[in-house]
């Protein structure tokens, strides 16, 4: 089995009523994300400074957000519905005002996060055992996309087993690349992220190490305005969990 590191929690922000389905910050303030809200809190007293409500007949599952090329971008699918569809939303950082919606229709699977890296886009479908699954297919079939600038599908991956039988018997509900260009990538319950590497043979990721956090699965998001810093949820307390993840003493790639 990979090596497990730990990772040290820097503050919690109790109170945050959206602590639902994921958190995000960048600059001067936080997101927390559920359902068919957003609202963003100033980072130094959890101050509420903005918020976004969606039109529940449209939005039916916001997940994973993050802020990447100063927009707030987040995850949306239809999930628990089938067949999956799927869409990135998008939003003023500061006024939360939405300003697009990119439609990716169905793909394989419901869409949980997204990041951008080395000039593409990056999402994750999942699948699940059980209600929001299709028929045929379980948490096995989750997918990790690579799409270029247009959202046109290049290449994808699956998840190793090891990775998979933490997952089970839901999937992915977040991840992003790290600063080092690994993977790390949460489950739906369990208080760890699992650190990939894209394979140099093959169509599955390689799992490379498991990170301990204080925060269990859901929608995370590295802070890009700082260093190593990532932002989770505590969903029974209904809290925004601030963590750095320090770098990892992994050997260099054979």
């Amino acid at each position: 089995m990979p090596p497990t590191f730990g990772s040290t929690e820097l503050r919690r922000y109790p109170g945050i009523a959206e602590a639902g389905q994921g958190a995000a910050a960048a600059g001067d303030s936080f997101y927390a994300v559920v359902n068919t809200r957003i609202g963003r809190y100033a980072k130094d007293d959890g101050r509420k400074l903005a918020e976004w409500v969606g039109d529940p007949t449209q939005v039916v599952h916001l997940n994973a957000c993050a802020v990447l090329e100063a927009r707030l971008m987040c995850a949306h699918s239809n999930f628990p519905h089938v067949p999956m569809v799927s869409s990135v939303e998008v939003f003023d950082p500061l006024t939360q005002e939405h300003h697009d919606s990119i439609s990716l229709g169905e793909q394989s699977g419901s869409l949980t996060w997204i990041d951008r890296h080395d000039g593409a886009w990056w999402a994750v479908f999942a699948h699940y055992d059980g209600r929001g699954g299709e028929p045929g297919r379980d948490h096995r079939s989750t997918t990790l996309v690579r799409f270029d600038d247009q959202w046109r599908r290049t290449e994808s991956w699956l998840f190793p087993p090891s990775v998979l039988e933490r997952f089970a018997p839901t999937s992915s509900s977040g991840g992003a690349f790290g600063d080092e260009g690994l993977i790390y990538v949460s489950g739906h319950d369990a208080p760890e992220l699992y650190v990939l590497r894209l394979p140099s043979f093959g169509s599955v990721l390689e799992h490379v190490a498991t990170v301990n956090v204080s925060f269990a699965g859901q929608g995370w998001a590295w802070d890009r305005t700082e260093t190593r810093i990532l932002w989770g949820i505590d969903r029974g307390g209904r809290q925004v969990v601030q963590t750095r993840v320090l770098p990892l003493p992994l050997p260099p790639e054979d």
